[in-house]
């Protein structure tokens, strides 16, 4: 095995389809179990392979912070810093945590940086966004670099309650549609203003209009697109047909109120009702995504565990397709931790021929590099020592 700052000879012996979208290059300081580390790849599918607990779902959690939002793990920023950070200032300061990579796209190669910004006085230390060198806003990187992902613990999603469902509705929403992260905190800060001034006893009948304005507008903008969204899955799911490795899917979502008028009427109405339970009874923030394995005709909860994550799979495949399609070919990168779980050989095999179909770049995470073989001469191998990236020799 070779170092992985030391470049080997091209391993594809076959020949691997280079990616239209690829991370070439990863560098992590003070992230998680990370003091100082880089990775050079080539803009194909990445296994990382080995021992639990060796950083490798922490360094999907880092490319997943190169896209709008708070990542796969949804952690808080001041979680993310390395618990024993090394000092790089030279100055005995404590050095924050940071991200940045290389994005490979046919339009030339970007640079994307993101890290925690010290607290200024008594100000809580923030999350910037750099791309090229300059400040960047979330929505700048929302088309630049699409990620979708897959994890562990997703494999309970549809055992689990609804918010977890719609926030990943809410992924494969953003995915096709970049302003929908917007229209979601739009509505959300107008919910919580609302709800503070109802908690507080205050009746500014002017002032709740606004905000219910505000609620309904963006509210119903959001169910909308979840229903545009739903509709073109459903759509690509069929097309997908049922003879596949991974099962067809149905999609339906719950709660489709999709009347401005209306929403804005029942939150009026429900004011007090709001205040004294200490919640908003209506709108999308209550909506459920339901799915059914179409060929069983069964709740995907009532689904073996093994089918479930077949449906997840398929779900996902299905949104980086529509991808692909609508955004001139480029399919989105995948972030596809321990995926090899509960998915017998043939599955495993149907994925990986997907992905390459697809043209995706996905980076895999999995114990037991023998469980990739059919990837040996499509995909990069490395495992991880002490945060050192290592190249390793397919299965």
């Amino acid at each position: 095995m070779d170092d992985a700052g030391q470049r080997p000879g091209n391993p594809f012996a076959t020949g691997a389809q280079a990616c239209a979208l690829a991370v070439t290059r990863i560098a992590l300081t003070n992230f998680r179990s990370y003091a100082s580390s880089e990775l050079d790849v080539d803009a194909v599918p990445v296994v990382l392979a080995g021992a639990n607990g060796t950083g490798k779902t922490n360094l999907l959690e880092a490319i997943s912070l190169l896209s709008p939002g708070r990542g796969l793990r949804g952690a808080k920023l001041a979680a993310i810093q390395r618990k024993a950070p090394a000092d790089a200032s030279g100055d005995g300061s404590l050095q924050l945590w940071a991200v940045s990579a290389t994005a490979a796209r046919p339009d030339g190669a970007w640079e994307i940086g993101t890290g925690l910004l010290p607290a200024n006085g008594a100000a809580q230390p923030r999350r910037a966004l750099h791309l090229n060198g300059a400040p960047a806003e979330s929505a700048d990187l929302a088309e630049l670099l699409p990620v979708l992902w897959l994890t562990p613990a997703m494999d309970r999603l549809f055992l689990e309650g609804a918010s977890e469902r719609r926030r990943f509705l809410d992924r494969l929403v953003f995915a096709l549609d970049s302003t929908h992260a917007k229209r979601v905190t739009r509505y959300e800060r107008a919910m919580q203003e609302r709800l503070r001034l109802l908690k507080d006893g205050v009746r500014d009948r002017v002032w709740l209009d606004g905000l219910e304005e505000t609620m309904a507008e963006a509210g119903v903008a959001v169910t909308a697109a979840r229903l545009q969204v739903i509709e073109a899955l459903n759509a690509e799911l069929d097309s997908r047909g049922g003879d596949g490795a991974f099962p067809c899917a149905h999609l339906t979502l719950s709660d489709t109120l999709i009347d401005v008028q209306q929403l804005r009427g029942a939150l009026s109405d429900g004011r007090q009702h709001d205040a004294e339970a200490g919640r908003t009874g209506v709108g999308p923030h209550l909506a459920d995504l339901e799915v059914r394995h179409t060929i069983k005709r069964a709740d995907a909860r009532d689904c073996s565990t093994g089918e479930q994550k077949a449906l997840l799979i398929s779900i996902v495949l299905a949104n980086a397709w529509l991808q692909k399609k609508r955004h001139d070919g480029i399919a989105p990168l995948l972030l596809l931790d321990e995926i090899a779980a509960h998915l017998d050989a043939n599955r495993r095999a149907a994925l990986f021929d997907e992905i390459v179909a697809l043209g995706a770049q996905a980076w895999l995470t999995g114990t037991d590099k023998a469980l990739f073989q059919p990837l040996q001469s499509r995909a990069r191998f490395f495992s991880i020592d002490a945060g050192r990236f290592i190249v390793a020799e397919a299965a």
